[in-house]
């Protein structure tokens, strides 16, 4: 499994910026078979993190026309930097309590 390690500092977020996420979201669990996708945002920091069965999954969504639209909304409009780290989980565990 890996995970996509998403990064940003915020420039400016306004109504557009919801919709394309919710949209991007749905997306990538829809058709790219994404397995979680979660995002946070705190001041003027975003944090994104989506599970993946296999880099040729992360591959595709990256290259989706959508999500291309996407991506250069954020450079343009919604971000002053940011980062990708795609990283392969070694090792997970968890406890329900």
């Amino acid at each position: 499994m890996y995970a996509v390690i998403f990064r940003a500092e915020i420039k400016e977020l306004d109504h557009q910026y919801g919709e394309m996420a919710s949209q991007m979201r749905k997306l990538a669990i829809n058709q790219y078979s994404c397995a979680e996708f979660i995002s946070v945002t705190e001041d003027n920091h975003e944090i994104s993190i989506s599970y993946w069965q296999d880099l040729d999954q992360i591959k595709k969504w990256k290259q989706d026309a959508r999500h291309l639209i996407a991506q250069n909304l954020g450079i343009a409009k919604w971000y002053k930097s940011y980062k990708v780290e795609i990283v392969e989980i070694l090792r997970s565990y968890k406890s329900d309590s």
